[in-house]
């Protein structure tokens, strides 16, 4: 069965609110019972990001995000689904209704396929 993960993007300058982590438990705890659920995880703020390039044998180390953007990547849930349309149900689900974002991407191998595997799977 395909998955997918759903990368959730709330906009940066949002405020707690009261209420959200038991709307978050509500989703989570859907996905669980449904038995889509592989895993999730919720990131540190941006203030805690490092970035890594590596240019012409260079290694350089900045401190914060990628990009600045109005949105961040705040967290995930990598989920197996029938098919897209699942995948998608369950993003119009996350209590993401009044302030965010929800990108859902198809996994090219599942969690878990090992590098071995995936070459393998390309030469074929």
């Amino acid at each position: 069965m395909p998955q997918y993960m759903l990368l959730i993007y709330p906009p940066v300058d949002i405020p707690p609110r009261d209420g959200m982590i038991d709307r978050w438990q509500t989703f989570n705890d859907e996905v669980a019972r449904d038995g889509v659920l592989i895993t999730s995880g919720r990131l540190q703020t941006l203030d805690s990001a490092t970035t890594v390039r590596v240019r012409e044998g260079e290694t350089l180390i900045s401190d914060g995000p990628f990009a600045e953007t109005k949105e961040f990547l705040g967290g995930f849930y990598l989920v197996e689904c029938e098919d897209l349309d699942q995948a998608l149900k369950y993003a119009a689900h996350m209590p993401l209704d009044d302030y965010g974002t929800v990108e859902v991407r198809p996994m090219m191998f599942p969690a878990g396929t090992t590098a071995a595997d995936m070459k393998a799977a390309a030469e074929a």
